[in-house]
């Protein structure tokens, strides 16, 4: 059993091409229930659902029903383009100081994510049902069964959950429930150990039956009202006014032009889709195709543009319902322009200031905290429809909290932990009801005929971005099949210093990335890219090789 997992990943294909269906996600167990789905007739969105439910299971350290996510779809017939927030929300308990100290000043994250008052009211659930009503095919308990038989008979512990635990080690003692699931003789349980989660099981009969209410009320509110309560650390108030009020929602697919393509993904609270666009906007007026990949300076301009588009994404960006979001300044191609003109391709800039779109309110930047907590999977039907989405609990395990077997997220820490800075509101600040900012990008890719391409998405806190970003570029400028788009280097921000993947043929660039005037730092930048494309002889699939994700057909 010890290395069934590591077998698995061995066997099954982490990039595959069909004339029908694929799927792909971070876990090969996933990956074949929305292979079963297809199957079965299932759509896009059935398969899609079933692999959320699956990786609830097999990979609690990232995603769950315990959590939230962002969903886009491509309907085949009507050529539409649809999106779902299923971001969590915070109860009517919090208020804009939770997340600051005695001395009035932010919590260090590591204080601040354990326990109770982390906790969002989980949206997974209510966006499966909603996305299902839409666009399902197949009777909504059948969507279910791989993820109970997964929870009921057993799974083996994969080496990255092992790693997650043993990272988390020092603060399970606070998190008995955890500890009960996934601990033996006082340790973490060993990669290929069998983990049955019969609670877990119980709660996704009971959803299958029941529908979304047996999530959001009954037994189960009542579960996650007393983890958060009753916890060892923060604990916290969540009602059951917090959890039958909660609702997904549709909102209009974000799309912006990039050379001759259209590239769409999600908009507010999700900063993912709206950063993504911005980079690509900055770079459009550089010739990426001729320098190509293996040109230090392709890499200098993507990482100049990621300063500017993330220090506007610090500053403009949080819940549309709250806050108001300049997206079509941001977007403006006047604006880009004159933002693009501060990047040269002989030197970095000195430093990076958030601009000032068209339509923007007064308001000052404010960090927040993002963990990498996430996964990504994506389907597509034998007809043509595509669903991709990303799923997340936040931190490694989330807030450590378990609800009837079920992982509770830590997303109330992606809001920025201090309320006002300089004496202007902060655009992502703590609010009761308010949903936090994400860096979730599920993106799908149009070509000049108006037909999809390509979806893809990442996991990675705020490197989404950057992963998607990269991955675009990759496929989209240098020519790249998506396989090696994603097998390229990544690159992200450290303060001031551009981070590069270490062991990759950015370790030779950095001397001639520094001299144009940046830091340039070796680090380890892991991913979990999953994504589809479209070529001459059908879909093609394909998962992250740094991990172990997968990809079968229908």
């Amino acid at each position: 059993m010890k290395n069934l997992w590591l077998i698995l990943v061995l066997l099954l294909p982490s990039a595959l091409l069909a004339h029908g269906g694929v799927v792909t996600s971070a876990d090969p167990r996933a990956t074949s229930a929305g292979q079963e789905i297809l199957r079965s007739g299932g759509s896009s969105t059935d398969a899609a659902i079933a692999m959320m439910l699956a990786l609830s299971v097999v990979e609690p350290q990232s995603s769950g029903i315990g959590g939230g996510g962002f969903m886009v779809h491509h309907d085949a017939a009507s050529g539409k383009i649809a999106t779902i927030d299923g971001r969590e929300t915070a109860p009517a308990a919090l208020k804009p100081d939770r997340f600051l100290g005695a001395d009035g000043k932010p919590k260090p994250f590591v204080d601040a994510f354990p326990g109770g008052q982390s906790v969002g009211i989980p949206g997974n659930v209510a966006l499966a049902a909603l996305a299902h009503k839409k666009w399902g095919k197949l009777p909504w308990p059948k969507l279910f069964a791989p993820a109970i038989k997964l929870a009921e008979d057993g799974y083996s512990l994969s080496g990255a959950s092992y790693a997650w635990l043993h990272l988390i080690q020092n603060t399970d003692k606070d998190f008995p429930a955890l500890q009960a699931l996934y601990w033996q003789n006082g340790a973490p349980k060993s990669p290929g150990s069998l983990i049955k989660n019969p609670a877990q099981a119980k709660l996704l009969r009971a959803i299958a039956a029941q529908g979304p209410r047996a999530f959001y009320t009954g037994t189960n509110a009542s579960a996650i009202i007393a983890a958060a309560k009753t916890a060892l650390k923060n604990p916290a108030i969540i009602t059951r006014a917090d959890l039958t009020g909660y609702k997904a929602k549709e909102r209009a697919a974000l799309c912006a032009p990039y050379r001759s393509y259209r590239v769409c993904s999600m908009g507010p609270p999700s900063s993912g889709g709206t950063t993504v666009l911005q980079i690509l906007g900055l770079l459009e007026r550089f010739d990426m195709k001729t320098l190509g990949k293996d040109d230090p300076k392709s890499w200098h301009l993507l990482a100049e543009a990621m300063f500017l588009a993330y220090a506007d994404r610090e500053k403009w960006l949080g819940d549309p319902d709250f806050v108001p979001v300049p997206i079509a300044g941001l977007l403006d191609k006047s604006y880009l322009s004159q933002r693009s003109a501060l990047i040269s391709p002989d030197k970095s800039l000195e430093s990076y200031q958030a601009g000032t779109p068209p339509g923007a309110a007064p308001r000052t930047a404010a960090l927040s905290g993002e963990n990498y907590g996430t996964t990504h999977f994506v389907a597509v039907d034998g007809a043509g429809n595509i669903t991709t989405m990303t799923s997340t609990v936040e931190g490694p395990f989330g807030s450590q909290l378990l609800a009837n077997g079920a992982i509770l997220n830590n997303e109330l820490t992606d809001f920025s932990f201090a309320p006002e800075q300089d004496g202007k509101p902060v655009a992502n600040a703590p609010q009761a009801g308010k949903r936090p900012l994400s860096s979730m990008a599920p993106v799908i890719v149009y070509d000049a005929q108006n037909k999809p391409i390509l979806a893809l998405g990442s996991a990675g806190g705020k490197r989404i971005i950057m992963h998607v970003a990269k991955t675009l570029i990759a496929v989209l400028d240098w020519g790249l099949p998506v396989r090696d788009a994603i097998a390229e280097p990544n690159i992200f921000i450290g303060g001031d210093a551009v981070l590069t993947e270490q062991g990759t043929k950015l370790d030779a660039m950095q001397i001639p990335l520094a001299r144009l005037g940046r830091t340039v730092v070796s680090s380890g930048l892991p991913s979990k890219v999953n994504a589809i494309e479209r070529t001459p002889n059908g879909w093609r699939g394909t998962a992250d090789p740094r991990g172990g994700g997968s990809a079968l057909d229908e």
